[in-house]
């Protein structure tokens, strides 16, 4: 289990039908950091799609993502991982080299979805 709650900052807060969720990296359960981009980018996106999930949404409703990047050379690995998560219209995006406040962290993203209006 993250510390996240011990932080001063929401980890989703919804405005209208826009739904922001804070930067999320690719940490297990136990607190560990996978080694490698690839496993780090697919645990990530994992749990973004379950703070999701609690607000009624998936990533198909993410309309935009923001991606900090440690690494420019590990953007086409990235890239591979991250195109498998997002189907067509895929969402804007801006990808940033960064320094990360978690040791071992590759990658952070951060994403905005947005709730339809019931048919």
């Amino acid at each position: 289990m993250t510390q996240t709650a011990a932080l001063p900052f929401s980890k989703v807060r919804t405005v209208g039908p826009l739904v922001f969720l804070s930067g999320d990296m690719g940490i297990a359960a136990d607190g560990s950091v996978p080694a490698g981009i690839e496993a780090q980018t697919r645990l990530c996106l994992e749990r973004i799609a379950a703070t999701l999930a609690g607000e009624g949404l998936g990533l198909a409703d993410v309309v935009s993502v923001t991606v900090h990047l440690v690494d420019a050379a590990d953007f086409a690995a990235f890239n591979r991982v991250y195109a498998a998560a997002f189907a067509e219209p895929r969402p804007v995006r801006t990808t940033v080299r960064a320094d990360l406040m978690l040791p071992g962290a590759l990658v952070e993203l951060t994403v905005v979805a947005q709730k339809k209006k019931p048919d």
